[in-house]
Parts: C-alpha cells; structure tokens; sequence
C-alpha cells in the first residue's frame, strides 16, 4: 500500500512537461532493413517481373547512392533530437498548396447527444457555454502543467502536441505556410486569454479572463448570446473567414493585400491568430444519432467556410440544435492530442449531468468586441469566389459516418485478437471484395516515445493480408485454412505496429532518404520514379488513409488523400465500432457508403471464421 500511495502521490505531482529533455531521441533505422522492409510492402501491387525489375532497383541503391545518403541522414541525426521535424512539417503539409481546410484539416462530431445532449432545438448557447468553460479548464491545466502525462504501458509519451491545442495557428505564405505558437505555461509568462467567437460572417473576440479569473458557464452564456442577438439582427457580415479555405498561394496574397489595405487588418489578423481557440455560432440543425453521425460530421469538415477560421488548430461548431462538430487545421498536431482533449471535456460534461452546478452570478466584465476589418471590392470579390470554389469541391464529397453496433472490442479482445488489426483486416477484405484487387493502405502509427515524435505509416496491405482475402473469396478453401491465414496476417500486422512505434518503420527513412538528395541537388535516385514505389502508396499516394483514433467515443476523420481513394476513420468501443468513410462522388469507381456496409459486413464474417473453424 506504501508503495501505491507513493506512486499515486509521485504522478498527482509529475508535471506535464517535466520528461520532455529526457525524452529519446529519433532513431534512424539499419538502411538494410528499412529497404527489404520496402521490398516487402510492394509485392501485392506487382507482377513477377515488375517484381525483379525493382529489387534490382532497390539493390543497387542500396550498394551506391543510398549509402551516402544514409550517412548524411546519420550525420544529420547527430546534430538534432529529431531530425525528421522540419521536414516533415515542411513536406507533409506547409510546403502544400491546394486548399487545406478540404484535403489536410480533421474534423469530428461530439457524441454527448449518447448521454446528457441529445438534439434539441434553443440548447445552443447554453451547451457551447459549458463546452467552452471545460475546454478553457483544460488550458488552465497546461498552463500550470498540471495535465497528466500521457504513457503507452510505462513509457512517457511526448506532450509537446498538447502545447498547439491552444494559441496556434497556420500562416499562409506564397510558397510555404508557417505556424504561429502562442501558447506559454505559467512559469514561461504570459499566454493569451481572448476567444474569438464567428457568426454570420462576422467575428468577434472577448476574454477568457477577468480580474485573473476565469470566466464561468453563465458569464459565456451572456458573452454569446449577445453577439448572437446582435447578429440575429443585423444584416450578414461579409464572412472573410472563407479565404481560409483557399488554395494557399491565393489565401497568402490576398492576406498580404488585406494588410496593405489597412494596417488594422494585421491588428485583426493577428488577434486571431493568437486566440485560444475559436467558436463557429452555427445556424445548421444536424440529424444525429448514436448509430448515424454523417450529418454532423459532414458539416464540421465540409461546412459552411464563412464561420470557420481553417487555419485554427482548434474550432469548436456549434450547432443550432445544441449538436457539436469540430475542425483543426492538422500541421502542429496529430489526432490523439484533440481526442484526449476532448475525453477530458466529455469526461467533464458527464461528471456534472451535463448542467452547471456552480453560481449563477454574472460579473461586470466587459462586452466582446467586434473585428470589423476594412475590405474593398476586390476582397469581397476574393470571398465570393473562395465559396464558390469551396462549395464546388465539397458537393464531391461523399461521407458516411455510422456505428457498428453487433460487437466492439470486449468481444474481439474475448477471441484474443488485436481489436485495431482486426479493423484493419477487414477494410482490407473489403476493398478486395469492392474493386477486386488490393488497397494500398496507410495506417497511422504513432511515434510519440520520441522527442517530438509525431506519426509513422503502417503499410497495412501485406502480401499475408492478400493471401488470406484471396483465401476468403476462394469457395473450395477451408475455414481452419481462412483461419490460419488470418493468423498469419494479425500476426504480421501486429509486429508491424511495434516496429513502427519504435521508430523501427521504413517509410519515414526514405523520406530522408530523399530530401537528403535533393538537399545535394542529386537527380532523384530512381527507387523514388520505379512504378513500384507509386503503386505501394509511396509519395503520398495511398489509396486507403487511415487511423485509429482510440478506444473513446470521439471519431475524427480526413478526406482522402488521392481522387480515387477512401478516408477511413474509426474508433473501436467495448460493445461497438465506429467508422467514418469519404471518397469523391466525381470518381466512379469509389462509394464511401457501399465500402463502409461492405466493412461491416466483414467484421461478421470475420467473427464468424473464428466460431466455425473450432466447429
């Protein structure tokens, strides 16, 4: 019992940030292992010959250039605890120039409709009010570092993430975005208190804090219903927001013109850059059930751009009938930090029955303020045709978002089976048994036991994932023959998680590996043009994107990462499953709905195997 109460005392002490300089950092992997692991990723997309073509590839970069490109990529490692940050920051999604806010942000529906907030008209104000008020607990917590680490089993996990949740935001610029960080705990300084709220094309800011208090649920309701009442009123306001869902390039002209204009434009601009957080008032009445969140999660991510800043690390949508949505611009932060963000909040709703139980007094603080920026006609004209384009590309996407109701990961776990790769399995049949050929797949895996580490990929698409749905499509195979297979493929997916975790994955290796050419000015070695490195889902063609985003009630997704490919999202629950799944309607060959069902279907037959090849 000491020794527990010790151990309770230790970590209720541990501050959030304590164990970021010890934490380890980024390996590069062996080069040899990296590139047979490759090998090993791009049998089930190739032809024996193509097959041979590209080992010969991969040999010979392996014995010539590709050494001398480790040895760089090792002496860069020397010199930094993370040598893949800035790149990858860069590569993945500052360096990008189509419209992020459509192809790069996540977005997710809440699910307090499942207990204390079903859908109900006149909610709107007083539930956002509470979301708020927990969400700014929460940044308290990191402010005085008192947000429990995060491990994985008893490994600490890096917290720097949590530190973009508030205070953050993406800059555009002509030919490479930035990200400003405002966030300070409260032994580094001053951090900034305002929130900006957005509704009906038109912002408005107030503080968070008053007299060195926090404001309360009550005081946020008369914060909100004021600036609501007052744009209830009057006419729309002309809804800049929308330029954040420009193609970059324009966005970062049409900003540099809006500061040129005004110089109280930058004022503006940086007041929201600088905000915690921002809250989208919104007139929309989501369909919402625990079993269908399609709605709510099509209108968070695809909703309407004149009330939501994209560029935000964090939007919280509220909806007219007291549902919730949110957007987060994705380059500081991977999914898991808003996710535990938004258990904490969920956590929080649930302990107080969804109420405020605390006084009802209001202080005399004062009113918000409105941002009315100075625009001229070719920034209204700019905003006009930011929706046009923004509307035109998100009446393509297809998205569902349902619950898998027959079993979760009670049942899965019961038949000793890793609930995650069984997800992943079957979205693996399923696209087999869709287009009749298999999906190359990107998995996210988590890199977070490393200084700064932030994600890996899992090439879930393995030549035993294949094997065994050939297996399961082939009517004179046995199910013990199905079951076998099906072992072999959670056993290598299994193995390729940990591997992945422990920075022992291979994609991010040639990643480097190939900045590190052009770095030197090099031709592009040609691993990187062989059909064999495309087709696998190299250069960010993965047919399949996918991510776990836990064990909780949230789901959160992104869009597709090609034209002719799927989002697949989800969140595995003790007694359900989860999905979210987006495809472009403009391609033919690709239906969200008919996969998500056809997944679904899967997990039965999955289930199934396990009870009949016993028999």
């Amino acid at each position: 019992v000491c020794i527990m109460e010790k151990q309770v005392l230790a970590s209720s002490e541990e501050q959030t940030f304590q164990y970021q300089n010890s934490l380890p950092s980024l390996p590069v992997p062996p080069l040899d292992e990296s590139l047979s692991k490759y090998l090993d990723s791009v049998k089930p997309f190739l032809s024996q010959e193509e097959y041979k073509r590209t080992e010969d590839i991969v040999k010979k970069f392996e014995n010539g250039i590709g050494k001398g490109l480790h040895q760089k990529l090792l002496e860069r490692a020397k010199t930094r605890r993370n040598w893949l940050e800035d790149w990858w920051l860069n590569v993945a999604y500052l360096d990008l120039r189509v419209s992020t806010q459509i192809h790069c942000n996540v977005g997710g529906a809440g699910p307090f409709i499942e207990h204390y907030w079903p859908p109900k008209e006149g909610t709107q104000i007083e539930r956002a009010s509470l979301n708020v008020w927990h969400t700014l607990k929460l940044w308290d917590l990191l402010r005085k570092e008192k947000m429990p680490i995060e491990r994985s089993g008893n490994v600490v996990l890096d917290m720097n993430q949590f530190r973009m949740l508030f205070c953050t935001c993406r800059i555009p610029g002509v030919t490479r975005d930035s990200i400003s960080n405002y966030f300070k705990t409260e032994t580094e300084g001053e951090c900034p208190s305002h929130l900006i709220v957005l509704c009906r094309g038109r912002m408005f800011s107030f503080d968070a804090m008053h007299e060195g208090n926090m404001v309360t649920p009550p005081e946020i309701f008369r914060q909100l219903t004021y600036i609501q009442k007052i744009c209830h009123s009057d006419p729309d306001g002309p809804g800049l927001a929308a330029l954040t869902s420009n193609e970059r390039t324009t966005w970062a002209e049409l900003r540099e013109y809006l500061i040129g204009l005004d110089p109280k434009n930058l004022t503006l601009l940086e007041k929201i850059q600088s905000s915690l957080f921002v809250i989208c008032l919104d007139d929309a009445s989501p369909h919402a059930t625990p079993e269908d969140y399609t709605e709510v999660t099509k209108l968070g991510l695809a909703g309407d751009p004149t009330i939501r800043w994209g560029d935000k690390s964090y939007n919280i949508i509220s909806f007219s009938n007291g549902t919730f949505s949110t957007v987060s611009d994705h380059s500081p932060l991977d999914g898991m930090a808003l996710i535990s963000m938004f258990a904490f909040v969920e956590k929080k709703v649930i302990e107080n029955e969804g109420k405020w139980k605390g006084s009802d007094k209001v202080r005399d603080i004062p009113w918000p303020e409105e941002l009315v920026f100075t625009v001229d006609e070719k920034v209204l004209s700019g905003i006009r045709h930011a929706k046009e384009v923004y509307y035109n590309k998100v009446s393509d996407l297809q998205l569902v978002n349902y619950a898998f109701t027959s079993f979760g990961k009670a049942l899965i776990k019961k038949k000793e089976l890793h609930p995650d790769t069984f997800v992943q399995l079957a979205l693996q049949l399923a696209y087999y048994k869709c287009h009749g050929c298999p999906g190359c797949c990107y998995e996210t895996a988590t890199m977070r036991r490393f200084y700064h580490g932030r994600t890996e990929t899992i090439r879930s698409c393995t030549m035993e994932a294949v094997e065994w749905c050939k297996s399961m499509l082939d009517a004179s195979d046995s199910n013990y023959q199905r079951l076998q297979l099906m072992h072999k493929a959670f056993a290598k997916h299994n193995k390729m998680r940990k591997e992945c975790e422990n920075g022992r994955g291979f994609d991010r290796h040639l990643l480097g590996l190939q900045l590190i050419a052009q770095e030197q000015g090099l031709p592009v070695p040609e691993l990187y043009v062989d059909k064999a490195f495309t087709a696998s889902g190299g250069g960010g063609n993965f047919v399949l994107s996918t991510s776990l985003t836990g064990y909780t009630r949230f789901t959160g997704c992104a869009l597709p990462m090609v034209h002719h490919g799927y989002g697949f999202f989800y969140s595995i629950r003790d007694d359900r499953i989860v999905a979210i799944c987006s495809s472009w309607k403009s391609c033919p060959e690709t239906d969200a709905e008919v996969l998500c069902r056809t997944v679904f279907q899967c997990f039965q037959d999955m289930l199934q195997l396990t009870l009949t090849a016993h028999l």
